[in-house]
């Protein structure tokens, strides 16, 4: 419990990242934190002058342009601030969804057990059983060191899945933590395999301790279609706020029939061009 008598609770966050250059606050750019810190200023929350909340922390810095379903933070609260009314001071393009009572010293950091992420990658022209392949070299636990600007922490143990919808592959990766750029460096990297860029012993030329360089580097794939879609908290019951839910569905189904339709009128405009 907070001096002021206020408790720890941890709040479920989905976001459109596209407008945002990522979760964490930064000089003179828009972030999703930047955001959540005004609205909380202006439920009186978080005090004018304050930095941060008391016991605030985030799962997760997702890059610029990286959506999320579940990110989670958690900070020391009032009673009253239910999801509902977070969303009340947030833009549309962040909604608050569910709430959990948390315990003494929790931290929304170092409490996390998994992150998911789901990466929704344009490739029509696919060898899906490559795909699969490369992923099940890459699954279990590595050094990633490789796939990472990181210098440390690039041991992880990776579960990865993907599957086949239209023109999409669809991956799926889950770890303890993610280093920098690593699930979208993994990704590329499948990307190439599947679609005959790179031979599959690529693989284990990049989880060999040697350090690539150079054309042998693999770079990030693009941001925006990667989405943080779980948090995992064992000892965390996350009750869904269903005024909440409700609103932030019916944001995101609007923002989704903007892009179907700006797609439409790109294609249509991409039809009409004669050759």
């Amino acid at each position: 419990m907070a001096d002021d008598g206020r408790e720890l609770r941890a709040f479920r966050v989905a976001y459109d990242g596209q407008p945002y250059h990522g979760f964490q606050r930064q000089p003179d750019v828009p972030t999703v934190e930047d955001a959540l810190f005004d609205a909380l200023r202006e439920l009186d929350v978080l005090d004018a002058t304050g930095d941060k909340p008391h016991g605030y922390a985030a799962a997760g810095r997702t890059d610029r342009g990286v959506s999320a379903v579940a990110q989670t933070i958690a900070l020391a609260a009032p009673e009253w601030l239910a999801p509902a009314a977070l969303n009340g001071e947030l833009p549309a393009s962040i909604r608050a969804w569910a709430a959990a009572d948390a315990p003494a010293g929790f931290h929304a950091t170092h409490d996390a057990t998994a992150r998911t992420y789901t990466y929704h990658l344009h490739a029509p022209a696919v060898d899906i059983d490559r795909a699969r392949e490369a992923l099940s070299m890459l699954a279990g636990e590595h050094d990633f060191h490789n796939l990472t600007p990181d210098e440390g922490g690039t041991v992880r143990t990776l579960v990865p899945a993907v599957e086949s919808d239209g023109e999409f592959l669809v991956l799926t990766l889950r770890a303890g933590g993610f280093s920098r750029q690593l699930v979208r460096r993994i990704v590329a990297l499948v990307e190439n395999i599947a679609t005959g860029v790179a031979p599959l012993s690529k693989i284990d030329r990049v989880l060999s301790p040697a350090s690539l360089s150079g054309p042998e580097g693999v770079g990030p794939a693009p941001a925006a279609p990667l989405v943080l879609t779980e948090v995992a908290y064992p000892d965390l019951d996350f009750r869904v706020d269903t005024e909440a839910a409700a609103s932030a569905r019916e944001v995101f189904e609007q923002r989704r029939i903007a892009a179907v339709t700006a797609g439409r009128v790109a294609g249509s405009v991409r039809d009409g061009i004669g050759d």
